[in-house]
């Protein structure tokens, strides 16, 4: 394989393996990518690093964090003058700006160099992007507003396939097969959507529970935003019947059931007995009859793969809790009380969904960031909730929110660098949910919630192919 050739240096293999990864193409070559930076990390020496640019050096940094070896900041401190801080002369160099800005959002917690680095790169690219060519601006502009570590791979694709083909020195073989790529996996993502639109209309959801969302594409996004790959189709499938499962369940909570009923309802699923079912109306027992039933094929695919044992127990948990967390809302909502921050993020750590969805698809095959944005239209938001225990303003509140998430983000990191045998798929899927959160509240606006912004977004990784010339 290419990635492993002896006539490419240590600076090419890295700037493919960025380049591959970039393309949406890297679980082509997961093997050949883990063997040649484990080389790289084994052979990486006090020379190399010494006299490494601030490009190199980054990415360097970043690649190899990203794969789990524990490559240390400190290679960073030769950037630094006699006064400790970042050399000036760094700031006119746009291409290790950019590098080092990516790689300090793989930072734990201790790290104050990371720290120092990010406030030095966001400064000088934010300033940079006013004086440079509109092109290179808006790259800047796009990799100031979400750095690659917390950006979703596969949304990600499509808009490094055309930034690729504006560089001259792009490999064309890997940028034909990576829109040929995009293409197959757009065409498979459709017939999924199908798949699960059908199951949604042969079930009337439509007629039999009139207050329920017919949304079918935009939680698929969280589908796709989790795992893309081909290998994970039937798994995809079955997740998205779930999280449409999820929004009844949302919608009977929010929009539909009396705190009386919804007490009734929570008790029945919680002991998993359809008896005490009997006096609610029709359309709470068709969620009730859909939920077990989903439960139900669930089991049936993992008796199959002896998996059974190892996943019903936590599924039917995640889905106990979930229910627990929304009737904490609803009574919220009833009694017209506006709980404490800290209550709020650990109610909303269970009505995110996350747990339910990343036990259910890893069974089948939250660590998501700690952004709780309001979910229920009576529910108060995070930001108030903030504001009344702490007793500050907005702006504060949403400082100190971000704060929170930028202290789990640091979390993330750490844990993903400790020796353990869990499967890199999973540790994936773990930083996947942690990404679509931060995809789906970008900018402080609920993506899901108002699904106008995802037009464009749906349009590019569903609707419209690549053209191949």
């Amino acid at each position: 394989m290419f990635l492993s050739s002896v006539n490419h240096s240590i600076s090419q293999k890295l700037k493919l393996i960025d380049s591959i990864q970039r393309l949406g193409v890297s679980h082509h070559f997961e093997h050949e990518i883990g063997e040649a930076l484990e080389q790289i990390h084994r052979t990486i020496s006090n020379t190399i690093t010494a006299d490494g640019d601030l490009h190199f050096l980054a990415l360097l940094f970043r690649l190899l964090r990203q794969q789990g070896y524990r490559i240390s900041s400190d290679i960073f401190n030769k950037f630094k003058n006699d006064e400790g801080k970042f050399n000036e002369v760094l700031a006119t160099d746009v291409k290790g700006l950019c590098s080092l800005y990516e790689a300090t959002h793989l930072r734990a917690h201790g790290e104050d160099i990371l720290d120092e680095a990010l406030d030095f790169t966001y400064t000088h690219l934010k300033s940079l992007a006013n004086q440079l060519n509109p092109s290179l601006a808006a790259q800047i502009n796009h990799c100031l507003r979400q750095p690659l570590h917390k950006r979703l791979a596969w949304f990600e694709a499509r808009y490094h396939i055309t930034i690729n083909e504006e560089d001259p020195s792009h490999e064309e073989t890997l940028l034909t097969f990576a829109k040929v790529e995009f293409n197959i996996l757009q065409k498979m993502h459709q017939k999924e959507i199908g798949n699960i639109t059908k199951w949604w209309k042969n079930s009337n959801f439509v007629t039999k529970v009139p207050y329920a969302r017919e949304r079918v594409v935009e939680p698929y996004l969280f589908l796709l935003a989790m795992s893309y790959e081909p290998q994970y189709t039937y798994e995809r499938i079955i997740a998205g019947k779930l999280i449409f499962v999820v929004s009844l369940l949302d919608d009977t909570y929010d929009a539909y059931g009396t705190i009386q009923e919804l007490e009734l309802f929570t008790k029945a699923i919680q002991r998993w007995d359809i008896s005490l079912i009997g006096s609610l109306p029709q359309c709470m027992k068709v969620v009730f009859d859909t939920v077990v039933e989903l439960h139900d094929e669930i089991e049936m695919v993992t008796v199959k793969s002896g998996k059974s044992s190892l996943v019903m127990l936590p599924v039917k948990q995640a889905i106990c809790s979930l229910i627990k967390a929304y009737m904490v809302e609803a009574k919220w909502c009833h009694e017209g009380y506006i709980p404490t921050y800290d209550e709020y993020k650990a109610n909303g750590i269970l009505t995110s969904v996350w747990p339910l969805m990343l036990t259910s698809f890893l069974g089948l095959g939250e660590f998501a960031t700690k952004k709780f944005e309001q979910q229920r239209v009576h529910v108060a938001s995070a930001v108030e909730c903030c504001m009344k225990q702490y007793n500050i303003s907005q702006h504060e509140a949403y400082n100190l929110i971000h704060k929170d998430v930028e202290d789990c983000w640091k979390v993330i990191n750490e844990e993903c660098l400790k020796p353990n045998d869990i499967p890199k798929f999973v540790i994936n899927c773990v930083l996947n949910l942690a990404r679509t959160g931060e995809f789906m509240y970008e900018d402080q606006e609920d993506r899901y919630t108002n699904g106008e912004p995802l037009k464009d977004c749906i349009s590019s990784l569903i609707m419209d192919p690549i053209s191949i010339e």
